[in-house]
């Protein structure tokens, strides 16, 4: 059973994602939160496996409410939803460590879908979506001074083997486990292997992140 948590400051909307998300077997709705700050406490008071995280909340919006919760080490996973599906408030939602993000307007199999996804460890926002959104924002990040010396390698970048850190690569890239066997000769269950190294090797908690890695380690260029 998934137990999930409703973090929206609208009452109408944490209803109808409650109506929604119970009449399905495999889930429960576990707590409702209407700010961020609300959202923190219940997640470390009810451990839901996936929390639904509005962006705007009054006080504590939905980004610092996802930092402080990821800071925490919970298990508990985020899925950001928000209003628009490049909003850059999204991007920043993933910068704090969401799993991915949804936007509100989707069908609600798809909100399934991305829950069930969420909470078997998986990222929602499609590759090719992550690419598209981390290139639309990609100078929120420092760009280093041309006149700078190389920045050193990132350090979670050390373990990996030469083919995991190709693997991570082409994750940057916005390239499916399908599209990476297929491209690289590999089987897929292999390329599932590689994957969940990466992850595991770079503490990375799902796709999303690790493509977040790749650019921060300078492995993949925006387009």
């Amino acid at each position: 059973m998934t137990t999930v948590l409703i973090a929206d400051d609208q009452p109408m909307q944490r209803f109808g994602f409650r109506i929604l998300l119970e009449s399905q077997d495999d889930m429960t709705v576990v707590g409702e939160a209407s700010n961020g700050a609300e959202a923190v406490r219940l997640v470390d008071a009810l451990r839901p496996d996936v929390v639904l995280m509005d962006i705007r909340m009054p006080g504590l919006d939905g980004i610092e409410a996802t930092r402080r919760i990821i800071a925490t080490g919970a298990r508990s996973r985020v899925l950001i939803v928000t209003t628009f599906d490049l909003d850059a408030y999204a991007y920043d939602g993933l910068r704090a460590g969401a799993s991915g993000f949804l936007v509100k307007d989707a069908r609600p199999e798809e909100l399934l879908a991305g829950i069930r996804a969420v909470a078997a460890g998986d990222a929602v926002v499609a590759p090719s979506l992550t690419r598209r959104l981390l290139d639309a924002y990609i100078h929120h990040l420092p760009q280093a001074a041309p006149t700078e010396e190389p920045r050193p390698e990132d350090p979670r970048l050390a373990a990996l083997t030469d083919r995991e850190r190709e693997i991570l690569t082409v994750i940057g890239q916005g390239w499916t486990n399908t599209e990476i066997a297929a491209r690289l000769h590999l089987a897929e269950s292999t390329v599932k292997t590689h994957v969940s190294r990466v992850l595991a090797k770079t503490g990375a908690r799902d796709r999303v992140q690790a493509v977040i890695l790749a650019y921060d380690a300078q492995l993949v260029a925006p387009a």
